[in-house]
């Protein structure tokens, strides 16, 4: 059972406007190789545009979108057992995320946008994080 009432639950989730630790590494190794991005804010900014589910990196000139996804939040379940780990509760709001993301990406693959998903395990070391960066200059390459 959660402690919050949904009202304070809901005003909680909110408030989280950080970058988180697995998203600037990424953004950083991208830099740091030459890439120049906007993030989701810039690129509304830049744009009026406010594009759905608030992708954490923008290349708008090739269309591609990144999206790191936490492994908790986002159903992973290479790192989580969430019938055991979780109660009721989360399991149904990780359901929630889960859907979300899928009709996300679906929308924006509609609006001939190319997503990419990173999940946090995939950046979680050296080795892995230059693999992912990889992968995303590959598909960089690729665009239009």
């Amino acid at each position: 059972m959660d402690i919050m009432t949904p009202s304070q639950r809901l005003k909680a989730m909110r408030s989280n406007r950080g970058r988180t630790q697995p998203e600037l590494a990424l953004a950083k190794a991208l830099w740091r190789k030459g890439y120049r991005y906007f993030t989701s804010e810039g690129y509304k900014k830049r744009t009026g545009i406010r594009l759905l589910g608030n992708p954490d990196i923008v290349f708008p000139i090739k269309r591609v979108l990144v999206f790191v996804d936490g492994c908790f939040w986002h159903g992973c379940r290479r790192c989580h057992d969430f019938a055991n780990d979780c109660n009721s509760y989360w399991q149904a709001k990780i359901a929630k995320n889960v859907e979300r993301d899928k009709r996300v990406t679906r929308k924006l693959r509609r609006d001939c946008w190319i997503v990419i998903r990173v999940r946090e395990h995939s950046i979680s070391s050296k080795s892995r994080l230059e693999a992912t960066v990889d992968r995303i200059e590959e598909i960089l390459g690729n665009a239009y």
